[in-house]
């Protein structure tokens, strides 16, 4: 009786695995035809449809069809092209850390390219990318009260771009970049130095006002830096510093909140 039962129940599952095996064969005829599809395509094939995702934003999807196609064709000047294309798509995609990641390895595999100097800027961009109106000082938007790193990295890397590739079509914007990224800078350190000065940190706050008067000179936190210096010299007793000081701030500042 057990191995009659047992019998039955096997044979009804070899017919269940033969009916699954049928299923799965005739669906994996549809699977293998979806897989196929670029099988045949060449490199230009690729390169055609990444551009046309390209220009239409389709950025996902460009970014999948150049990273197939570098799985096939990984060397050449497509895929160097494809490379390139892969960093501005996630900036554009708003995925700005792969973007920096993707053109930073650019750089590294691909130092002498022609367009290198792209590269270079697009890593600017994904690291910091002000917000609209960013020449627009009443904005009422204080980058300098977020992290400051990322401003820090593009502001090396913009002064990479300038210093390699002065006459590169993107060293003008590079430059106006870095004199809003340092006027960012340094209004981070204004804002530390004021915070030692309100901790009664006297010493430390004039040590971070005097970097910027040596580091950013021509930014617009030096009066900010002259004001916190003034200010710490008095409550510390040094009436000579304190004078020189003062002096400096009304001969450049003669308005300045700092000296009411």
């Amino acid at each position: 009786m057990i191995s009659r039962l047992l019998h039955y129940h096997l044979g009804a599952l070899s017919k269940g695995c033969f009916a699954a095996i049928i299923i799965l064969i005739g669906s994996g005829c549809s699977i293998l035809e979806v897989a196929d599809e670029t099988a045949n395509w060449t490199v230009e094939d690729f390169m055609n449809e990444g551009q046309a995702q390209m220009a239409d934003s389709a950025w996902s999807g460009a970014i999948a069809t150049y990273r197939q196609m570098l799985g096939r064709f990984p060397y050449g000047r497509y895929a160097e092209q494809a490379q390139l294309d892969i960093a501005y798509a996630y900036f554009k995609n708003s995925e700005p850390a792969l973007a920096a990641s993707s053109a930073d390895q650019f750089i590294r595999m691909h130092p002498t390219h022609p367009n290198v100097d792209y590269a270079y800027y697009l890593k600017g961009l994904s690291l910091f990318e002000p917000p609209d109106g960013w020449l627009d000082v009443i904005s009422g938007v204080n980058p300098a009260n977020n992290d400051i790193q990322p401003v820090q990295e593009a502001f090396s890397v913009y002064q990479s771009l300038i210093s390699r590739f002065p006459d590169s079509r993107y060293a003008p914007e590079a430059r106006k970049r870095l004199i809003y990224i340092i006027n960012v800078l340094a209004a981070h350190e204004a804002e530390v130095a004021q915070y030692y000065y309100a901790m009664g940190a006297d010493v430390a706050a004039v040590n971070r006002a005097r970097f910027i008067l040596e580091t950013y000179q021509n930014s617009s936190s030096v009066e900010d830096a002259l004001g916190v210096m003034m200010l710490a010299y008095k409550r510390m007793g040094l009436v000579e510093l304190y004078d020189d000081t003062s002096r400096v701030l009304e001969l450049n500042f003669p308005e300045s909140r700092y000296l009411n």
